[in-house]
């Protein structure tokens, strides 16, 4: 049965990047609320967790008409989370040192400045299949 709203591979990054940035801040706030924990070190392993259903999400769903392999995809998309992620952590430094609002409401609009880049590159590198690239 075919799907009544299909989703674009926009949509599914949108989606899928919305519960990984939800675990993400969830973490976080766990962290910090709960264990009391410094945001920037509560952020970092934030990051460590919601990498796992990003990736998984991404693999599986938004960009898996591209064909990458996860082993291709795996390396390429953690090298691309992981310098979103030094962004992030520059940024969200930066935030929490020069602006007087919440540490969770900075993180989450690092979170989705961060996001825009991450969708351009995932697409056109990091989950790129061969037949993708073949003709190029």
């Amino acid at each position: 049965m075919p799907a009544l709203w299909p989703l674009t591979p926009a949509l599914r990054f949108i989606i899928t990047g919305c519960a990984a940035a939800a675990v993400h801040l969830g973490v976080v706030m766990g962290l910090v609320g709960g264990a009391g924990l410094a945001p920037l070190l509560a952020n970092g392993l934030g990051w460590l967790v919601a990498f796992g259903v990003s990736f998984t999400g991404h693999q599986c769903w938004t960009f898996a008409h591209q064909g990458a392999h996860w082993r291709q995809a795996l390396p390429r998309f953690l090298a691309l989370s992981a310098l979103g992620f030094g962004i992030n952590e520059g940024a969200y430094a930066l935030a929490l040192h020069f602006l007087p609002w919440r540490y969770d409401v900075l993180l989450a609009g690092v979170l989705v400045l961060v996001a825009v880049g991450t969708y351009v590159l995932s697409k056109l590198w990091a989950f790129r299949g061969r037949t993708a690239s073949a003709g190029r």
